[in-house]
């Protein structure tokens, strides 16, 4: 029987990945080829648009992933512009499928001229398994050069509480949108397993962990959510950055009020920060 496609340039999930590069690269947060993103697909998703049977390429990698053999993933590809990804899709985005091998990657489409996936791939394989053993729902992670959040960690305590009540006093609602926290990790060589594993040990516990004096790595269970989370994060570093160039705070929300929030909104607040 011979199944009909319909247009890769229909899929939801390709136009996310487009709008979102776009977006990324319009705030400033993926100059270059700063910034990646791997979004974990369905089956079910994929087969309206992508012959699975198909492999363009196999490429090898210097990880075990076999806890997502057979998983499919959109992701962006390794030098790669996020500006140039809304006109050509196919040249800077690929659609992979973890082999059962789980050390390598099937190509099912994109890449084309000879690309691949992300030098970051191992990172964010072993950071999907972390987020998928604490929450079944989960899917993307990104990860982009947040310009304040950058910033902040040159003057500010790289303490997780420290940084994450500083985040929480900025803006309001960093508290409900962020309740766990941020993860902070010590400068690492990128595109290394060292970096994947210490990330993935700090996303057991929370959505969002500090690159210092690099970026920010985030998770989520759809794209809006992910970069909606790294987006509070980063306006809250910004506000921080006006108050500490007009002076420093003068007030601030006390921990009371951050304890109202978080029980108007039924979330419950990382332990230890707030002082009651």
């Amino acid at each position: 029987m011979t199944i009909t496609r319909n247009s890769i340039y229909t899929a939801p999930f390709l136009q996310e990945m487009m709008e979102t590069a776009a977006n990324l690269y319009r705030l400033g947060w993926a100059e270059r080829n700063g910034g990646n993103i791997s979004y974990l697909l369905h089956e079910y998703e994929v087969l309206p648009y992508v012959d699975v049977d198909y492999v363009i390429r196999t490429v090898p990698m210097n990880f075990d992933a076999s806890d997502l053999a057979g998983k499919y993933f959109i992701v962006t590809g390794s030098g790669k512009y996020f500006k140039n990804v809304e006109k050509n899709p196919v040249r800077n985005l690929g659609i992979i499928r973890i082999a059962e091998d789980g050390k390598s990657y099937e190509i099912l489409w994109g890449f084309e001229d000879g690309g691949v996936a992300t030098s970051e791939l191992p990172t964010h394989l072993m950071n999907h398994m972390q987020r998928l053993s604490v929450d079944k729902n989960h899917r993307v992670i990104m990860h982009c050069h947040a310009t304040n959040l950058i910033a902040m960690t040159f003057t500010h305590s790289l303490m997780e509480e420290d940084f994450t009540k500083t985040l929480w006093e900025m803006c309001t609602e960093c508290i409900v949108v962020f309740p766990e926290g941020v993860g902070v990790v010590p400068w690492i060589t990128p595109g290394t397993n060292e970096i994947g594993k210490a990330t993935a040990e700090r996303m057991k516990d929370v959505r969002i962990v500090l690159w210092p004096h690099h970026g920010v790595f985030g998770a989520g269970t759809t794209i809006d959510e992910t970069f909606g989370l790294i987006e509070t994060a980063e306006k809250a570093a910004e506000v921080y950055t006006i108050v500490c160039a007009q002076g420093g705070k003068k007030q601030t929300i006390t921990d009371k009020q951050l304890q109202d929030l978080a029980d108007a909104w039924h979330v419950v607040p990382r332990k230890g920060i707030l002082k009651l």
